[in-house]
């Protein structure tokens, strides 16, 4: 990957980001919207929403919960920076776990129940998905030698069969990072699920907004991990891929009830040994 071309894409995912992230939301809402027989709000009602959200009164529990949200949304901008500038993967990660946490610390530091429970499913949910996500730099790294986003992307066209088990998995975890059903036991960004939003209750005015900003981020990172399995074909292949692979995250959300944190636990741990550490153990003999 041409250097300077991956620095004004890395600057592209910091200024454009939000916008991507945005629409990703707004067509989510009306294909959730379509799939229950309703007209749906218009595609850019969560930019109208966040709009609304800054002009809102912020009711703040402790300025801890601000500082953490800014350190929510500060460490999930360089995820997404370090992805696009082509750099190490397994550190993109790193900076995304970390972000997470701080979403985590800023929940806690309001000392509402609500909020509390909704943080310690979002810490269980880490638990369940975080060896999943490990295993992605690691299958990659196995069939490219490097941790290097443009390393894989310049890999092989054939890295997506012989990574197939992790891709599974991996799509399997997209759905709990997704905040879907039937794994979005922490909070739902769905009216159908719940009326009080578990890990977001007690954030209002310009520090939901925050939230909701870093979760556009989020989805913009997670669209880039997808693209990965198919970038050796040529974005003019690859993105069509990724993208229809994303909003079937839709009709899963649509088309299975919450499950409870135990199961979710089990199910996620089960499909990572089975698709993603058995594709690990069987990669040596494919590449």
């Amino acid at each position: 990957m041409n250097t300077h071309y991956a620095w004004w894409l890395a600057i592209a995912f910091v200024v454009l980001g939000p916008v991507v992230g945005a629409l990703l939301a707004g067509i989510d809402r009306r294909l959730t919207a379509r799939m229950q027989s309703r007209q749906g709000p218009p595609i850019l009602q969560p930019v109208y929403d966040v709009l609304k959200l800054f002009e809102k009164d912020t009711l703040v529990v402790t300025r801890l919960q601000t500082l953490y949200l800014w350190f929510f949304l500060f460490f999930m901008v360089i995820s997404g920076f370090i992805l696009f500038l082509g750099s190490d993967l397994l550190l993109s990660l790193f900076a995304l776990t970390v972000s997470g946490i701080f979403l985590c610390l800023a929940a806690y530091s309001t000392n509402s129940p609500y909020s509390n429970i909704g943080s310690s499913r979002e810490l269980m949910l880490m638990m369940a998905y975080e060896p999943m996500l490990i295993l992605v730099p690691l299958g990659f790294y196995l069939t490219t030698d490097s941790f290097r986003v443009a390393d894989i992307v310049a890999g092989s066209p054939w890295q997506v069969l012989q990574l197939s088990g992790i891709l599974v998995g991996f799509l399997f975890v997209l759905t709990i990072k997704l905040r879907k059903s039937p794994f979005d036991l922490s909070t739902s960004h769905h009216g159908h699920q719940e009326l009080v939003k578990g890990l977001t209750t007690d954030f209002s005015g310009s520090d939901l907004a925050l939230v909701e900003i870093a979760h556009w981020y989020e989805n913009v990172i997670l669209l880039g991990w997808l693209y990965l399995f198919f970038a050796p074909w040529g974005p003019w292949l690859a993105l069509p891929i990724a993208f229809a692979l994303f909003f079937v995250e839709v009709l899963v959300d649509n088309t299975h009830a919450r499950l409870t944190w135990s199961s979710t636990l089990k199910a996620t741990w089960w499909v990572t040994l089975l698709a993603g550490v058995t594709n690990l153990m069987l990669l040596p003999l494919v590449v």
